[in-house]
């Protein structure tokens, strides 16, 4: 054998070694999930935070893109991490509150399964929190859960099977498992889905789902950061102010419970203990991001970071609950970076939902679904391009529950347009809402009563009513 022949023969067993090695097969890319519960959509440095430090998570916007109207479809856990999963409306995936599901949540057909089907190697690290069961569901080939909600430092993590308990700050623990995961040797292109406790407080839950004692939650980061942004004043929104006048829903008088106001909303400290356990999720981001540069799979992998819903900072005189349809229960951050398909530093304006990110997925990785999907790909908003019949229009729906007393019978069917807001109340007759976005972004007045408001008020029940024509069969 001439030296030319070996030269030859040893640059192609290189190039087979780092095909197989990076797992890339015809192309396809890998796809990395990071959800964070509970996370506003305007916690983060990129969306203009003034002082919060998240260099990696805004690393993904300044080589990706930014979706800056992006929205959950129903503002409570458990039901949404359902509609990311399968790309189905909470009323066709039947998750529909916080009580416990497990045996439901077993019977999905999410993402990951067509993924799965069509070769990926698929792992599922951290809260899975559609029922109280940390086994395995279908359509993952690692698996990495917690019990319920879980605990913030030192827990018990059910590993492929096996139960073994771990020290350390749970944020910390997720991002090592995450980690190590992405570091093996894949043969096929892969898919991760991190799903964050944090930014989750620590609460006492029963069996059922319900909270012993809201007013008890507290917000644990890791030790390193309990000192960060101590000095920080808090940024609030001007509808802390809001006086509630045109909100009747909100005005019930609640046994036990103080009327909503200033003094109900969020405290300044909760809100930095809220930030310090992001502190904890950027970094994991960025041990991800250094392991895919030094492996050579950053630019082949479709790295997205996005929120289950948002949270209250004391908007409506609100804290803790977040069912409710106003802006800040429903907006969420969405951030996606893949050099091959996205300019880097975009924007995007247009309405995206949580249920678009299972049909984007499987579109990606050129694998398809065994089921039809409510959700849309965003392939073509990534490329650039806007499809004439993108939605102008969305849903947005809660099923009441017995959680938190202040939303008892506060079930509704709301629709969210570019400009308008309408709020149908399930139980509560006469205390629907009507807002105008444009003219007043916080939601201060409910115009429903107003007079030349009812033609907009009528197209508005009209949409709503062809949005929900499956919702309450």
């Amino acid at each position: 054998m001439t030296q030319t022949t070996k030269a030859v023969l040893l640059a192609a067993a290189v190039l087979v070694t780092a095909f197989v090695t990076t797992g890339q097969a015809a192309g396809r890319p890998n796809i990395i999930v990071v959800l964070v519960d509970d996370l506003r959509w305007d916690d983060i440095g990129c969306a203009g935070h003034p002082f919060v430090r998240t260099p990696n998570i805004d690393r993904l916007a300044h080589e990706g893109v930014r979706f800056r109207n992006a929205f959950c479809t129903t503002p409570l856990c458990s039901p949404v991490r359902a509609c990311l999963l399968t790309g189905l409306h909470t009323h066709h995936h039947g998750i529909l509150d916080n009580t416990n599901r497990s045996e439901q949540s077993h019977r999905l057909k999410t993402f990951p399964q067509a993924l799965q089907r069509s070769g990926y190697q698929t792992a599922y690290v951290g809260k899975w929190h559609m029922g109280n069961d940390d086994s395995a569901r279908p359509g993952f080939s690692h698996w990495v859960g917690i019990k319920g909600q879980g605990t913030s430092f030192d827990p018990v993590l059910n590993v492929n099977g096996e139960r073994k308990e771990f020290s350390g700050h749970t944020t910390d623990v997720l991002n090592e498992h995450a980690l190590s995961f992405i570091r093996k040797e894949h043969q096929k292109p892969f898919c991760l889905y991190l799903a964050h406790k944090a930014l989750h407080p620590e609460l006492t839950q029963r069996d059922d789902g319900s909270i012993t004692d809201p007013k008890a939650a507290k917000f644990l980061s890791a030790r390193r950061h309990q000192k960060l942004y101590a000095d920080a004043g808090i940024p609030r929104r001007l509808n802390v102010t809001d006086s509630l006048k045109d909100k009747p829903a909100l005005q019930r008088t609640i046994p036990g419970l103080p009327a909503l106001g200033p003094v109900t909303g969020t405290s300044d400290e909760t809100v930095r203990d809220r930030l310090r356990m992001l502190a904890g999720v950027d970094e994991g981001v960025g041990m991800l991001y250094r392991e895919l540069l030094r492996s050579g799979k950053l630019d082949n992998t479709v790295f997205i970071f996005t929120s289950d819903h948002g949270y209250w900072y004391g908007e409506h005189g609100l804290s803790v609950e977040r069912r409710l349809a106003y802006e800040e229960g429903i907006r969420i951050p969405l951030l996606i970076r893949y050099p091959r398909l996205i300019q880097a530093g975009s924007v995007i304006d247009d309405m995206v939902l949580s249920i678009d990110l299972a049909p984007t997925a499987i579109e990606l990785a050129g694998a398809k679904s065994d089921s039809a999907m409510d959700g849309r790909s965003l392939i073509s908003l990534l490329k650039g391009i806007r499809p004439n019949d993108w939605r102008t229009s969305f849903l947005i729906q809660y099923n009441t529950d017995t959680v938190f007393p202040r939303v008892h019978r506060m079930g509704y069917r709301a629709i969210r347009t570019e400009r308008w807001k309408y709020i149908r109340y399930l139980e509560l007759d006469g205390m629907d809402e009507l807002y105008d976005l444009h003219a007043d972004p916080y939601e201060l007045r409910n115009v429903i009563h107003q007079t030349g408001s009812q033609e907009v008020l009528n197209r508005l029940r009209g949409e709503l009513g062809a949005l929900t024509e499956n919702a309450d069969k």
